[in-house]
């Protein structure tokens, strides 16, 4: 049985698809009904109170309080929230894990989902949150001396993080690329490279100049040497949005990364792994990709998740953080006593399952009509 917790709540987001949980997790075995609403003043003041066990939804996420979201530090909240959520899944064993949550909400530049944005920012946010991340592991000696990867989806990314992320606390990892990670693993010729991708490093080493640089496509002198029995295997790879606004040979080559080097815990970053589950592309035009579907994506645990919904004339939130169950969280604009308004967070439904997007939508919209009967 699945277990169902009532409460309230408002936020947007663009539809996605949600699937079953890894292989191997365990339904949930109780029933409950709470009605248990965790308020956040849009003002910025705020009283919450949350079932047992169950997190709080992040302050600042709800499009209905961007004065909020950009006064503070959205993601370094996320950046806490995930850093558990990964020592928790480390601590149960778990190799392969994701990470997935909004990555321009908050600071001076907020951004949700209704407002225009492109994967080139996406990308530069998750490249500078991913940079944040990887020093909150360095407490832990296994983790130092460039055992943690810093794995970019492609060269000009390694370039750039490498310029602006110049620190000793950043630059004790090691920085490297998918493609530069699939050859030193697997072997020479290893790596399944786009379609196209000979024709534009062609055309870029020739604008390029000498020793490494490789023009528009970056400079190969930024990556770190990977070198058995030193920084190689890694401990941890953190792995920055693959696939996702890229090739989908992204998600090729990193099943290949993890097959020859099994031990090392991965964990991908934004990298869109529902739309890979999802069947987003079509298995007869992508035969590789679908092939790693079954015997690898639906493997990984999603450690910490918070995804938007937006249908139906409601707007919630697909949220956990390991190793809780999943929530499905209802936001509102209500008025309190004193005439402020405030976002109302709902707890509409828990389940040690994963729900389907269809399911989550339900769950909002029989909740958002409870809540104006």
């Amino acid at each position: 049985m699945k277990a169902a917790v009532l409460l309230l709540s408002t936020t947007a987001a663009s539809s996605f698809t949600i699937l079953p949980p890894p292989i191997g997790r365990a339904p949930a075995t109780s029933d409950c009904n709470l009605a248990l609403p965790r308020l956040s003043a849009i003002g910025g003041g705020s009283a919450q109170t949350s079932p047992p066990g169950l997190s709080d939804l992040p302050r600042g996420i709800s499009p209905f309080e961007k004065s909020l979201s950009k006064s503070i530090d959205v993601q370094a909240d996320f950046r806490s929230r995930a850093k558990t959520a990964v020592d928790a899944a480390v601590a149960d064993a778990a190799v392969l894990m994701e990470i997935e949550f909004p990555p321009l909400i908050g600071g001076d530049k907020s951004k949700s989902q209704f407002d225009d944005f492109d994967n080139v920012q996406e990308l530069d946010k998750n490249k500078d949150w991913t940079m944040l991340f990887a020093p909150m592991f360095l407490d832990d000696p296994s983790y130092r001396e460039g055992k943690t990867w810093l794995i970019f989806p492609d060269l000009k990314e390694c370039e750039l993080a490498s310029a602006e992320w110049a620190g000793a606390r950043y630059q004790t990892a090691t920085f490297t690329t998918i493609e530069a990670t699939t050859e030193h693993l697997c072997g020479e010729g290893s790596y399944d490279a786009p379609w196209g991708s000979a024709l534009v490093s062609g055309v870029s080493k020739i604008m390029g100049g000498k020793d490494g640089d490789a023009g528009l496509l970056g400079d190969k002198n930024v990556l770190d040497t990977l070198v058995e029995g030193e920084n190689s295997p890694s401990a941890l790879s953190l792995v920055i949005q693959p696939g996702n606004g890229g090739p989908v040979e992204d998600w090729v080559n990193l099943e290949k990364v993890h097959l020859s080097s099994s031990a090392s815990k991965m964990v991908i970053v934004n990298g869109a792994l529902d739309k890979v589950r999802g069947g987003y592309y079509p298995g007869v035009f992508f035969p590789k990709l679908a092939a790693t579907v079954d015997r690898f994506y639906k493997k990984f645990e999603s450690v910490f998740y918070l995804k938007p919904i937006s249908d139906k004339g409601v707007y919630g939130w697909l949220y956990r953080v390991y190793p809780e169950p999943w929530q499905v969280v209802l936001q509102t604009v209500a008025e309190d006593k004193r005439g402020q308004m405030v976002i109302q967070d709902s707890v509409v439904y828990t389940s040690d399952e994963r729900p389907s997007y269809n399911d989550a939508v339900a769950k909002l919209v029989a909740a958002a009509n409870g809540q104006s009967q």
